[in-house]
């Protein structure tokens, strides 16, 4: 059996901080797919962070999974954030359509 392509975490404010612990591809789509959905539309925390420090490429079906997640998230009212990814990633989100003001802490992966 595989491990899993995600962690997942509650921190003490109530956020659920999901954790990628690879390249995203397209193996890893699926169940990057159905934790996000899961999350939003089941969990409905008020925040939504992932934390993509451990995230080095991301193929396009992920880019567009974690594009849609902001959709999804305002849908259900759940602030969808990204922390710790690195700049090259967070340019391709930003051209997948993420705002700006989701994207925290750019270049800190490298840093920590």
């Amino acid at each position: 059996m595989t491990e899993p392509a995600v962690d997942i975490v509650t921190s003490p404010d109530g956020s659920l901080i999901i954790r990628p612990r690879r390249i995203l591809d397209a193996e890893a789509a699926v169940e990057l797919r159905h934790t996000l959905v899961y999350a939003v539309r089941r969990l409905r925390p008020l925040r939504l962070i992932l934390d993509l420090s451990d995230v080095h490429d991301l193929d396009a079906i992920n880019v567009g999974t974690l594009a849609a997640a902001c959709h999804l998230g305002d849908d259900h009212q759940v602030a969808v954030f990204f922390d710790n990814s690195s700049p090259a990633i967070a340019d391709l989100l930003a051209s997948a359509g993420v705002a700006d003001h989701r994207l925290r802490r750019v270049g800190m992966a490298q840093a920590a």
